[in-house]
């Protein structure tokens, strides 16, 4: 898909960038505005930014939409995808979901496909500064993106580089501020407690209990905080070692 494209050259990236901004909402955050100039920019169907986006405190700062947001939870449930391999080798990764290939992300793919049909996933690191801060990660499910992959490296190191210099995107990038962050830390440190587990397993296992009852990373935190998930209190009825309380589920 790259070859279907022309590269325009960074001075027409810039450009296209400053436009877009300045014809959005300029009331949004920044990060939104970038992410949605980035898809607007690309003729994607929708896009994502997360900033450090294979540590336990990956971020996503801003999504295009509802679809987005499924494809970077799944990709934080599972603790795989393109947007992982994007940022460990700070390389863009194009993945192709069609119910063929998927070799790499066998469950990821799986799940992805079911949220869009055949969808092709371009994960782009943003490395304003020389190292990968994050990655700029969109979609499409009806064509190529509309510039070439050098092209969109160029628009990802720009909106990397904005965002260092945006405040609320800094704050964000120290975590512990970050009110769901702790959240994912509390519940981690709980777990270690409980079963005497050191964090990595923790997280580990609180991806997968979000996988398996088919929740955000960020709502297994919740429940293990307030004390409806505990992972080493034994189900009398199950032969596994979490013990999960539902509210409203009460027998009568």
């Amino acid at each position: 898909m790259e070859s279907e494209a022309t590269m325009v050259g960074q001075a027409a990236m810039l450009g296209l960038l400053a436009r877009s901004l300045a014809g959005g909402e300029v009331s949004a955050p920044l990060a939104v505005r970038l992410c949605r100039a980035c898809v607007e920019i690309l003729a994607a169907d929708g896009g994502a930014l997360t900033l450090s986006s294979t540590t336990p405190e990956r971020l996503t700062v801003s999504t295009s939409n509802g679809t987005s947001a499924r494809f970077e939870d799944l990709q934080e449930v599972l603790g795989e995808g393109p947007g992982q391999v994007a940022y460990n080798e700070g390389r863009t990764v194009v993945e192709v979901i069609d119910g063929v290939d998927g070799v790499r992300f066998p469950v990821f793919s799986e799940l992805a496909e079911d949220i869009t049909g055949p969808v092709t996933l371009y994960a782009v690191p943003m490395r304003p500064a020389g190292h990968t801060i994050g990655v700029l990660t969109v979609y499409s499910v009806t064509g190529p993106l509309a510039h070439s992959i050098p092209d969109a490296q160029f628009l990802a190191d720009a909106v990397g580089a904005a965002l260092l210099g945006d405040p609320a995107s800094v704050n964000a990038l120290s975590f512990p501020t970050w009110p769901d962050r702790a959240l994912v830390h509390q519940a981690t440190g709980m777990v270690v407690a409980q079963l005497g587990v050191g964090p990595e397993d923790a997280l580990a296992l609180l991806r997968a209990s979000a996988y398996a009852h088919s929740e955000t990373l960020d709502q297994v935190a919740g429940d293990v905080v307030t004390g409806h998930l505990n992972f080493a209190s034994r189900d009398d009825e199950s032969d596994g070692i979490v013990s999960r309380e539902t509210p409203g589920n009460e027998e009568t």
